[in-house]
């Protein structure tokens, strides 16, 4: 039977376990790393489909990249993230596997910058 959904790549551990929620303020700009467990379209990896937003429903600019020999998204903002407020990287169902498969679930990480 063929998988008819395509995943994100988890070696055993939850996504808890895998993000930690309270990031540390250095610069305050950092890369999202997404990997998949298959080679990806690259025509689905854009600021539609993976983007960023304030809780309060503001998107941040991103610059996204797709890294084929490793199967990883990276979602970079433009500009510093803010202390004072909260974000979630949002991964939608749009994003497509190269031989036609579509995430199953979306994914949302909430995470906020100390």
């Amino acid at each position: 039977m063929s998988r008819k959904y395509l995943s994100i790549n988890n070696d055993d551990e939850s996504l808890q376990d895998k993000v930690h929620q309270k990031l540390k303020f250095r610069t305050g700009k950092f890369v999202w790393r997404v990997k998949f467990n298959t080679p990806l379209d690259p025509r689905t990896i854009n600021n539609n489909n993976l983007y960023v937003m304030t809780t309060k429903k503001l998107l941040l600019p991103t610059k996204i990249s797709y890294n084929s020999s490793t199967n990883e998204i990276e979602i970079e903002p433009t500009g510093a993230y803010s202390r004072e407020d909260e974000y979630i990287l949002h991964v939608s169902t749009r994003v497509r596997s190269a031989g036609g498969q579509y995430l199953k679930e979306p994914v949302q990480v909430r995470f906020k910058i100390d």
